[in-house]
């Protein structure tokens, strides 16, 4: 198979993080509104080339007044920085279907290199005739690499959120219209 470019359908796909909280428990969002560009070869992502562009005001923890204050200016700035996006680099094959994929972060207007695993779900056509592949990746970031430090102190000791966010992408793409 040749490199086909797909374009993620986000009605079928979520981006889902957690984040620690209190030091015992986990706080759960999603990123509602985003793009990304797949140019792949299913079979072999090795040479694929991989964007996204997330909308950060489209946080969503379920908590209106957790989500507001996750858009100001103690953690993602969404006003001044709208965009938190991917772009792949190096990619490794690690086992049938299995990937590293490692690419640029940017988020507050920092980038850095940062590694996810992504497997290869499958490939098959809609009802419709359309061709469709499936991927998922995990990963996790420190936010205090992009300048995320907000935080506060708890009574017990220790500190309210933790460094770690945990990143769970599943996204479904179609074969774009041959250009």
């Amino acid at each position: 198979m040749t490199v086909t470019k797909w374009t993620v359908d986000d009605t079928h796909s979520s981006i889902e993080f957690s984040v620690k909280h209190m030091m015992i428990a986990k706080v759960k969002g999603n990123f509602n509104k985003f793009t990304a560009v797949l140019e792949a070869d299913p079979a072999d992502l090795t040479t694929a080339s991989i964007e996204f562009t997330v909308d950060a005001a489209s946080i969503d923890t379920r908590n209106e007044d957790r989500d507001n204050h996750l858009r100001s200016a103690d953690f993602f700035k969404a006003e001044e920085f709208p965009a938190i996006t991917f772009k792949s680099g190096e990619i490794t094959k690690t086992d049938d279907n299995e990937y590293n994929v490692t690419g640029d972060v940017t988020l507050l207007g920092v980038t850095r290199k940062e590694t996810f695993t992504v497997t290869f779900e499958g490939q098959g056509k809609d009802p419709w005739g359309n061709e469709k592949a499936g991927f998922s990746a995990a990963g996790k970031i420190k936010r205090s690499d992009y300048g995320l430090t907000y935080n506060a102190a708890l009574e017990t000791g220790g500190m309210l959120l933790g460094d770690v966010i945990t990143l769970n992408i599943d996204l479904e793409a179609g074969k774009a219209a041959q250009e």
